[in-house]
């Protein structure tokens, strides 16, 4: 049938070449993008299980922020107590050096300065309440602190690290209190500020001994709570690779196929164009029969 108002092929070449034109652009957007899903329609449930697991992923980053931050912690209250023990180890050899018989009572009131220094530096580290270290005046902002936490007070509840994403995946790293026993009995002042040891005290060597015990009981503590940390780190790290590793199969473009798709679409673009052009030259056969 030959007719002129209606070019039935026309419109059939018409519809489909814009139907690889409209692929051939996703094609290209993709490509373009990176990502298979431009929009919603291209993959509903890909999408929405990709931003589940991409808030997830999320959590792992934060909880391995957490984690990092809590073994700086750990790092800073470890480094206070090296210094300690050093500075105790000194004391006791102070201790036992006062009691030369060959040192005369000046010898002895130097060795006393540098005996009641290392005490001020010990009681501004640790820091306290009179109520706790005695003296004249509270420490409330002692050099041992990280990020504003005071490090060595009493904490009886510790300190609760969020080592995972979901809820319920925490650990506390125990308290480090240092005001207490022997150590609080080597930065206690009177009320007029005096120290309440002195270097010739009976019984200094075993007070500082019991301190430099008390504080490498502390520290053990911390190196397994660090462990415990640098696990977890290690096991967010690996939740971290395989949460990226689904996402991207479901969000990142294959180059390689889309590629083919894309030539193939082109291809037919092309050929769709070609064929619209000859639909739309059909009807001219029609004016032969009128010219004739």
């Amino acid at each position: 049938m030959s007719v002129i108002n209606t070019n039935i092929q026309a419109m059939a070449a018409a519809r489909s070449l814009n139907a690889s034109q409209e692929m051939l652009g996703r094609s290209l957007t993709r490509l373009s993008s990176g990502s298979k899903i431009v929009n919603p329609s291209d993959d509903a449930a890909g999408l929405a299980v990709s931003e589940k697991l991409d808030a997830q992923n999320r959590r792992v980053q934060a909880a391995t922020t957490n984690v990092q931050n809590a073994v700086s912690y750990i790092q800073t209250a470890d480094g206070f107590m090296s210094g300690m023990t050093k500075i105790l180890s000194r004391m006791s050899e102070l201790a036992i050096l006062a009691k030369d018989v060959t040192k005369n009572s000046t010898d002895v009131d130097l060795y006393q300065q540098e005996f009641t220094a290392l005490q001020d530096q010990l009681r501004a580290t640790i820091g306290g309440s009179t109520a706790e270290i005695g003296g004249t005046a509270d420490i409330d902002t002692p050099l041992g602190a990280f990020n504003g936490i005071t490090l060595f007070g009493s904490n009886s509840t510790g300190l609760t690290v969020t080592i995972g994403q979901a809820i319920g995946q925490d650990m506390t790293i125990r308290e480090s209190n240092l005001r207490d026993g022997a150590m609080a009995a080597l930065i206690t002042q009177d009320s007029s500020g005096v120290y309440s040891l002195g270097i010739a005290d009976t019984g200094l060597i075993g007070d500082i001994t019991d301190a430099i015990q008390h504080v490498a009981t502390e520290r053990a503590k911390l190196g397994a709570s660090q462990s415990r940390l640098e696990l977890a780190a290690t096991t967010l790290s690996v939740e971290y690779e395989n949460l990226s590793s689904a996402i991207s199969r479901i969000r990142d473009v294959d180059v390689a196929k889309e590629s083919t798709q894309l030539a193939k679409y082109n291809i037919l673009v092309q050929s769709g164009t070609s064929m619209l052009a000859q639909a739309n030259q059909s009807p001219q056969s029609v004016l032969k029969l009128l010219q004739s």
